[in-house]
């Protein structure tokens, strides 16, 4: 039987009380001061509520908005101990699990343990580069691994550079700036058409990303890239706002035997009255619960069979130009002339087990025939083959 290590992040609510839900490996004492200890993953501010208990929404001029606090979503990359309990009980088929929690002495843990091969869902402790630390340290010590590489997830993390390379490739996307400090708003190129969106650079799972972000005038323009500039602490992507139909793309594989999993289309009818057609941090967090969940998901995507042709092309053009690996969603927007552009590559996709969190690639999924647990078993089992292994009881 094979030793697998599954490596992550675990949000900071998972504290003393679910302590004894952990493994021996991570119990007790040990498990409660390494969560403690913990660094937020990017702003250095306090640790973010539980879903469905974010800043309580307002109302203003008829769309629903929520109150605006980085501290809302410092954690949100990072996963729940259900999800990282979810993934370990999938992988155990293999043999033996082994919990690595992505804290400072991470490398000397790996070191000691020595893994056949690790399932990589760390989100980073800090830093722009937060996302490559675990596979580099893996690389560092020859230690197999699932999903991208260092370099992809470092590049995918960084919006603009994500673009550049796309742009360079013939992929896509939406026309951008990027701006460093609110003096440079004024030499935003002035083929950028209003409305615009704007985005923190360096951040995921719809941090940073609200409906105030939607920009119609410069006047908004500055005020909230002055927002973001100051709670985030790294540049802004500015960014035509795309009008069409938005979907999402789970991509697994490899080489020419990726392939695109059922497409994923948002449905913004389901949300409130007036909101900006955007799956930001409201639709996300605040106004999607797992007692009130939002129907704002259609998968299989209801679209013409050329649209999807279209989709998939793009979306796996994307992945390969991006370098990704055994994995990836891939997120994408219709033009004004319905042609499909990439607005984001998260090669670390969000896999959150129960339906009722409307996690799109477990959706994709599922909606392919995959169980959740065939869905893991299949990521790693497609970094096994990239490195000649042979999983022990491997699933067929």
């Amino acid at each position: 039987m094979a030793r697998i290590g599954i490596a992550y992040n675990v949000k900071p609510e998972t504290t003393a009380q679910t302590a004894s839900q952990l493994p021996a490996t991570l119990g007790g004492d040990e498990a409660e001061g390494s969560l403690a200890d913990e660094e937020p993953p990017s702003n250095g501010s306090v640790p973010s509520r539980r879903r469905g208990e974010r800043t309580p929404v307002a109302e203003a001029g008829g769309r629903v908005l929520v109150e605006e606090s980085a501290a809302d979503d410092e954690f949100a990359e990072w996963d729940t101990w259900e999800t990282i309990s979810a993934v370990a009980d999938a992988l155990s088929v293999y043999g033996q699990v082994i919990h690595l929690e992505a804290t400072r002495d991470f490398p000397e843990r790996l070191q000691a343990e020595r893994p056949d091969i690790v399932f990589n869902m760390a989100e980073g402790r800090g830093g722009k580069n937060r996302e490559s630390l675990v596979p580099a340290i893996c690389e560092f010590f020859d230690v197999p691994y699932s999903g991208s590489d260092p370099l992809t997830l470092a590049l995918c993390l960084d919006k603009s550079r994500t673009k550049e390379v796309l742009s360079y490739y013939g992929v896509p996307t939406a026309a951008f700036a990027v701006v460093e400090s609110e003096a440079q708003l004024g030499a935003i190129p002035q083929r950028l058409r209003y409305p615009l969106f704007v985005k923190p650079v360096h951040e995921g799972s719809s941090k940073g990303i609200t409906e105030r972000n939607f920009c119609s005038t410069p006047a908004d323009l500055a005020a909230h890239v002055r927002y973001l500039l100051e709670s985030y602490s790294q540049p802004v992507l500015i960014e035509e706002f795309l009008p069409g139909a938005e979907y999402t793309c789970a991509v697994m594989g490899n080489g020419p035997r990726a392939q695109v999993l059922p497409i994923v289309g948002m449905n913004f009818d389901a949300l409130p009255i007036g909101a900006v057609p955007v799956y930001g941090f409201e639709a996300k967090w605040v106004w999607d619960r797992p007692d009130a969940p939002l129907a704002i998901f259609d998968c299989p995507a209801q679209m013409s069979p050329a649209l999807r042709r279209t989709v998939e092309a793009t979306s796996l053009h994307a992945y390969r130009s991006l370098g990704c690996r055994d994995w990836a969603r891939v997120d994408l927007r219709l033009d004004g002339r319905g042609v499909p552009n990439v607005i984001e590559v998260n090669p670390l996709p969000g896999i959150l087990p129960d339906p009722a969190d409307n996690s799109c690639f477990p959706k994709a999924a599922r909606a392919a025939g995959l169980t959740y647990e065939q869905l893991i078993q299949a990521c790693l089992t497609s970094a096994a083959e990239r490195y000649g292994m042979r999983l022990p009881g491997a699933p067929r």
